[in-house]
């Protein structure tokens, strides 16, 4: 029997609608289309509040059920912990996966920063849950771009609704980032349907029961008209039109280190059934439309673990009494304490903002503005870093704020610390995104760059500009010494993030200094960043200019 842990303190509601109702270009978005109007206050407070009731009445009695337990493999299929299925159908009928999806597919066609914000509630609450909803939306972007009106028909409204489910199918063994290598392949049999085979692993519920059909969206190559094999896209149906069973198998679920309620697992496909999606040759392409999901996704997951480890350590250091005479004190009142903590409160608050800004541009951008989508394209690396690397460095410190009790499993932080760790890997891993920010972002194509530059100098806060110009500074030297860049790259993926923070915190600081504060939590995360800001910047661009004779060090062990 599992016992229940202490729960988490209620979520500070308010901050974040007033937040949200505040970050960038929100009420543009409202603005852009007719289905965003309807985003008004009262309807973004009642999205909350009611992923607040879930959260909490459901799926944080499910979090530790799921935790220890884990799913399990049996005869071939995945089974999900005991309650999940129930929870998944209060998702479903709360109408949650629809939030963002389409009028047409049955969605609520709702701004994308709304939808976010309900995945950080869920997720603080209970991450692993939190695992299913995104590749069905991820998947769903693929099809809706790439398929035909037959089967756009079939699958859009079921998975928008949740009563199908998808995963997403790329990585193999041996062929992690670099897809070049993968050896998953489709050929056409005699009456010109694809057959897929090869294996696909790290496939987050790649196998459930909570859905009846399951639709794996897969790179496989291809042979092509010159010849040469080239990855395409395919939609491979768990069980087929007719009800019989695709020859997909689960080959094992993977023991990991947290996230133990979301089966990973590894797939094999044995000559399955799939539908070309799009055109073939053009796979790695197309999966670009979901790129923006999946990267947002992890920042929305790595803010609800980072929520929530900030808020436990806050509960825990105003009732841990501790030093003081005559009377004991709680150790919120100590100082070191106090600092710890708003070492947490700080990137956290900040890292909210940036989650809910970058959304809102991405929305902007799907309405054809150039400039949205031009900031969108330099932030999207550094919203998933900085998701995983706060979500990580909170859980951490809220460990060390509970001491001894922190690293027990009666206090939720120790999961928290175990859940995070993934979130900088998955999705691309630090040095991927770094590799993808200064290589294609700056030194190929600088346009997204300058359109970060241009936003965040329009505020004029000291420290702001004092990380603007470390930051351009470091810029122009790798675009001056591109045999250099991979190895100060993930320098200065680092310096990008303290620089990205800082333009948040800014816009927080001009707010407050106007008269208009979104929040006094807000005003103290920005000062409390920016005050260390520049020093940090100014480190971070020495490791730049550094990395390739420290690398070379490497050579000598």
């Amino acid at each position: 029997m599992i016992e229940a842990r202490a729960t988490l303190p209620l979520c500070d509601i308010g901050v974040r609608l007033e937040q949200l109702l505040r970050s960038y270009r929100f009420d543009d978005v409202r603005q852009a289309r007719d289905g965003w109007a309807a985003a008004d206050e009262e309807t973004c407070q009642a999205i909350l509040d009611g992923a607040d009731r879930l959260a909490r009445e459901v799926l944080e009695p499910l979090n530790l059920t799921m935790d220890r337990m884990g799913c399990t493999l049996a005869d071939g299929r995945v089974k999900t912990v005991d309650g999940h299925k129930e929870a998944w159908g209060d998702y479903v009928a709360g109408g949650w996966p629809t939030l963002e999806a389409p009028e047409p597919v049955g969605g609520q066609e709702l701004p994308a920063a709304l939808a976010f914000a309900a995945q950080e509630i869920f997720d603080r609450a209970c991450p692993a849950f939190g695992m299913l909803p995104v590749p069905q939306r991820s998947a769903s972007r693929v099809i809706a771009a790439h398929c035909d009106d037959a089967t756009r028909e079939e699958w859009l409204e079921r998975l928008s609704s949740g009563e199908w489910g998808a995963t997403i199918c790329v990585s193999e063994a041996g062929a992690g980032s670099d897809l070049s290598r993968i050896r998953t392949s489709a050929d056409q049999d005699a009456t010109g349907k694809w057959r897929i085979t090869g294996e696909k692993v790290w496939i987050s519920f790649g196998d459930h029961d909570l859905a009846e059909r399951i639709g794996h969206i897969v790179l496989a190559r291809t042979r092509e008209e010159d010849g040469r094999m080239r990855p395409s896209l395919f939609l491979v149906p768990s069980v087929l039109a007719d009800g019989t069973a695709n020859q997909v198998y689960v080959h094992r679920i993977e023991e990991k280190l947290g996230l133990h309620g979301s089966p990973t697992c590894a797939l094999g496909f044995e000559e399955a059934q799939g539908i070309l999606l799009g055109t073939s040759g053009r796979g790695l392409a197309q999966l670009f439309v979901m790129i923006a999901n999946m990267r947002l996704a992890v920042g929305a997951m790595g803010l609800g673990i980072a929520s929530a480890s900030l808020d436990v350590a806050r509960q825990y250091a105003s009732e841990r009494l501790q030093g003081g005479r005559p009377e004991p004190l709680p150790i919120e009142r100590h100082a070191d304490v106090r600092l710890q903590l708003l070492d947490i409160h700080a990137p956290v608050h900040l890292l909210r903002g940036l989650l809910y800004a970058v959304a809102n541009l991405n929305d902007l951008a799907a309405t054809g503005d150039e400039g949205a989508g031009l900031l969108s394209a330099w932030l999207l690396p550094l919203v998933k870093t900085l998701g995983g690397e706060v979500a990580f460095d909170s859980a951490s410190a809220a460990i060390q704020v509970l001491g001894g009790a922190g690293y027990t499993q009666d206090w939720p932080v120790e999961q928290a610390l175990r859940d995070a760790r993934v979130l900088m890997i998955f999705e691309g891993t630090t040095g991927m995104q770094a590799s993808d920010l200064v290589l294609r972002r700056l030194i190929d194509n600088s346009a997204s760059f300058d359109a970060f530059m241009k936003a965040a100098r329009a505020l004029s806060d000291p420290a702001l500009n004092a990380c603007l110009d470390t930051l351009e500074k470091a810029a122009n030297w790798l675009r001056k010494n591109p045999d250099k860049a991979e190895a100060g790259a993930t320098a200065f993926l680092h310096l990008a993030g303290v620089a990205t923070f800082a333009w948040i915190g800014a816009g927080y600081v001009e707010e407050d200094s106007a008269g208009q504060p979104a929040s006094q939590a807000l005003a103290v995360a920005a000062r409390h960043w920016l005050q260390s800001a520049p020093a940090k910047a100014v480190w971070f661009r020495t490791q730049v200019e550094a990395g390739a004779a420290l690398a070379a060090r490497y050579a000598a062990l």
